[in-house]
């Protein structure tokens, strides 16, 4: 049996007959960066995420970039972050000239400890940039309070995060800013690269809007200094007929979620794999993330099976090399240097099918049975 990681040709066989006109009246009306199809992405994007106002740009790390940007933060600061985390995350920050300062995650959910940021605090802090890793949002209650006394902008990482939400509040609306990913592979995925950053501050979408287009306003004034972060047409098009159908993906993603945790129940290995726990109450599932012992073994055993696995991510922030002059060590972030070595991300999208997550559990009981 073949499992892949994520079956988008699955997807776009659901959707094809709604994408292929919107593409056409694109191609036809040859208005392909910005213009009204971006303009209808963003107000949708805004909606759906409970917030104000959208902006729609080039990538999620371009919105991570454009957000600091927008702060003015640049060399002198830092902003507050987590090691464990994809690379863009703390690239934008240090392409900034600003320093990455990494705080440790909490191992239950991935996410940034909020217990562990105050003491990581100085006078040259600017910003905290939270991550909601793999679709479940992170304690922002006390990070909000924290940023509002020490006045500090809090820019939300949810690139994996669209539609999740955390008591109730969907996340890219409880920050000053929410940078979105419309990388293929998200949970609401375009055709090729695609962020949006949401505000509810109509003066920041403002100046989001300036920067994003080499920071002119009118057209060849520049008072500031932006860059070519523009989304293109074509993608805000692919985004808005997906839109539509996401609650229904994300439904699917939950269910089956829950159908890995009950079969991981009946194999009888709950004792022997750390199941994702879910603590935020909206958990959209962009992966279903495990702890195994024998990790690096354990996904080449399901290779040869034809299951499709990914380690997100091998190796902690703090531990690459183009950081290395922060002067980190290994054991400076435990937690995260665990949970680099011990997770392993199933296939959880939508179309899977029951037999196909009957044999991943099976094939991992197998495995660890030997």
């Amino acid at each position: 049996m073949n499992v892949p990681l994520l079956d988008l040709k699955a997807q776009y066989a659901g959707i094809k007959a709604e994408i292929e006109p919107v593409l056409r009246e694109v191609v036809e009306s040859q208005y392909f960066i910005l213009g009204p199809k971006v303009q209808e992405c963003e107000k949708a994007i805004a909606a759906y995420c409970s917030c104000a106002r959208a902006v729609g740009v080039t990538s999620g790390t371009d919105a991570l970039l454009v957000s600091l940007m927008a702060e003015g933060i640049g060399p002198g600061d830092e902003v507050i972050t987590t090691p464990y985390t994809f690379f863009a995350t703390a690239g934008s920050i240090a392409r900034t000239g600003a320093r990455p300062v990494f705080v440790d995650i909490d191992p239950a959910t991935y996410n940034i400890d909020p217990a562990r940021i105050e003491a990581k605090i100085t006078a040259k802090t600017r910003a905290i940039m939270p991550v909601h890793l793999y679709g479940q949002m992170a304690d922002m209650d006390p990070i909000m309070e924290m940023a509002n006394r020490r006045g500090l902008v809090v820019i939300e990482d949810a690139a994996q995060a669209i539609g999740s939400e955390y008591k109730g509040r969907r996340a890219g609306s409880i920050g000053h800013y929410g940078c979105f990913s419309f990388f293929p592979s998200k949970n609401l995925g375009c055709f090729g690269d695609g962020g949006i950053v949401t505000t509810n501050d109509a003066a920041r979408a403002d100046k989001l809007a300036i920067l994003r287009a080499h920071g002119s306003k009118p057209k060849y004034y520049h008072k500031i200094i932006g860059g070519n972060f523009r989304l293109d047409a074509l993608q805000a098009a692919v985004v808005l007929v997906k839109l539509r159908h996401l609650d229904a993906w994300t439904l699917g993603r939950q269910a089956n979620a829950k159908r890995y945790d009950k079969l991981f129940a009946a194999a009888g290995l709950t004792d022997k794999v750390a199941l994702p726990r879910v603590v935020a109450n909206r958990h959209i599932f962009n992966q279903y993330v495990l702890r195994v012992p024998r990790r690096d073994e354990l996904q080449n055993f399901l290779k040869d099976k034809g299951i499709g696995t990914e380690v997100y991510y091998p190796v902690p922030m703090h531990l690459q090399e183009c950081f290395a002059y922060l002067g980190h060590k290994k054991g400076d972030f435990p937690e995260s240097e665990k949970a680099a070595l011990e997770t392993v991300a199933l296939p959880v999208y939508p179309e899977l099918a029951d037999a196909q997550a009957a044999y991943v559990v099976d094939s991992i009981k197998e495995f660890l049975s030997a």
